[in-house]
């Protein structure tokens, strides 16, 4: 029997405002000692009273925008009646019948295939405390309470069941993620927990319209998690039917270094939570004139700039995504690009890019993953690599010195054109000099040089490596093949 998957995904993220959702108390609480930043309102002390932060509903207005959501002209905060040690209040106030935006759509691309999947809300609420779990030297267990994150700005993107794959799972997270941190209403780490994700997922017969019972998937904190979490969990499911079982709606836990997911609770029905209208706060009406003034402020989005650069720089479609996959890296680029044309013509500006793009993604790519660090913060500049691609251009140092002098510019962030006089490093264009070696190389290897005579072609390519060995990379490859080529009495 074949079955087919239906995932949705609620995604939450703290957004970046200098206060708290509904006090004055700091947002800047992530190194702070526990209970800091902290006053009667995040406490949930009686009587007192909440007031709406403006940032954090215009961040929610330009992420649904952004995920091409109507911005309501009506929205209203509720109480989500709920008991768990880490609500101070005993009810967390949230969005639910009203929400800021709705039935939006956000475009991936997985599998070799662009899909539209649907954005059911775009709403409001706070985040709860956090709970450290301890366990004694004599053994005993508790539970220990930091309110600092209580009562902090979050927002929630709830999908439509649209997602089929792990895969499209992943996409989706990194696409909605990458808009996130362009508008700058998030950090979008997983890791420190700004940018979490719930996945529900439940399985049906092919050709079959039912729904079966969802299960939600917590504690995953990355896009890898939560693909391996969703494969796990839809084979689980497969396995519970087909040896007669059911499945039963409930929230299960993902445990990472074992691969699976466990159960945690039953879930919960919207009618649990006991929803009804904050009477604190009042109902929000938003203007078409406020939304037409935060539409008009919205940057550049990430598949904006990726068709952008494609018609611009004439970039392909793989290397414009991995460039605008991170503003600071598209942000970058664009820099690098403008520093090296200057007023370039179109087509030498495409050229220039490419160039640009290529050493981006190739060695400064690898440098930054194996040093786990960020573009925006190199010791290499776009002035670095820049000044490095115009000596490149003009020939005044070949590719193999490119490389010594790029990774030199990133460890220690020294200028090129200062590299190159302090090293050395300036290219060899010199015939007589370049002459001189070709001769020694030609002795040195005379076995090399007979094949070549006797008709062997890539003998040529051994000897071009061992000139180039000899003058550590610095000889003009061009002026030194057609050198070598005339003393072998080749054409």
């Amino acid at each position: 029997m074949s079955y087919e998957n239906i995932i949705g995904l609620e995604v939450h993220a703290q957004l970046l405002t200098k206060s708290k959702m509904y006090c004055s108390c700091s947002a800047d609480y992530a190194s702070a000692p526990p209970n800091t930043h902290v006053c009667p309102v995040c406490l949930g002390m009686p009587g007192v009273l909440p007031t709406i932060n403006k940032r954090a509903v215009e961040f929610v207005m330009m992420t649904a925008m952004a995920l091409n959501c109507p911005v309501a002209e009506y929205a209203k905060f509720d109480r989500k009646n709920y008991c768990y040690p880490d609500l101070m209040k005993g009810y967390q106030i949230s969005e639910y019948d009203a929400p800021i935006g709705l039935k939006g759509w956000l475009e991936i691309e997985a599998d070799g295939k662009k899909k539209k999947i649907g954005i059911t809300r775009v709403h409001l609420e706070e985040d709860v405390a956090k709970l450290t779990h301890v366990t004694s030297p004599e053994g005993e267990t508790y539970s220990l309470v930091d309110v600092n994150r209580a009562g902090m700005p979050l927002m929630e993107i709830v999908s439509e069941p649209d997602i089929s794959t792990p895969e499209e799972a992943r996409q989706y997270l990194m696409k909605l993620r990458s808009i996130l941190v362009y508008l700058g209403v998030s950090t979008g780490n997983m890791e420190e927990g700004s940018f979490r994700c719930d996945a529900n997922i439940s399985i049906r017969q092919i050709g079959t319209k039912e729904f079966g019972p969802k299960v939600e998937v917590k504690n995953m904190n990355s896009f890898k998690a939560v693909a391996r979490a969703l494969e796990f969990e839809a084979e689980r499911q497969r396995k519970e039917l087909e040896s007669g079982g059911r499945i039963v709606q409930e929230t299960r836990g993902w445990v990472d270094d074992q691969g699976i997911t466990v159960s945690q609770r039953s879930k919960e029905y919207a009618h649990d939570y006991r929803y009804f209208p904050e009477p604190d706060l009042p109902p929000m009406k938003i203007s078409r004139e406020w939304v037409e003034q935060i539409k008009a402020g919205l940057v550049e989005l990430p598949d904006e700039k990726k068709n952008r650069f494609m018609e611009q720089y004439g970039l392909s479609d793989y290397d414009a995504s991995l460039l605008t996959e991170s503003q600071a890296t598209a942000q970058y680029f664009e820099r690098c690009v403008e520093l090296v044309g200057d007023g370039a013509a179109p087509e030498k500006q495409k050229k220039n890019a490419k160039a640009a793009c290529n050493w981006i993604l190739g060695d400064f790519s690898k440098l930054l993953n194996a040093s786990n660090a960020s573009i925006d913060v190199s010791k290499c500049t776009p002035q670095h690599l820049s000044g490095m691609l115009k000596l490149l251009d003009s020939g005044a140092i070949t590719g193999p010195i490119a490389k010594t002098i790029f990774e030199e510019m990133y460890n220690s962030g020294t200028m090129p054109d200062i590299i190159i006089k302090e090293k050395g490093l300036s290219q060899i264009s010199d015939t007589g000099e370049i002459e001189n070696i070709v001769r020694q190389v030609m002795e040195s290897n005379a076995q090399a040089v007979a094949d070549y005579r006797a008709g062997k072609q890539q003998s040529l390519t051994f000897l071009i490596g061992q000139l180039m060995k000899a003058t550590k990379g610095k000889a003009n490859p061009d002026i030194a093949r057609k050198i070598l080529i005339e003393n072998l009495g080749g054409k």
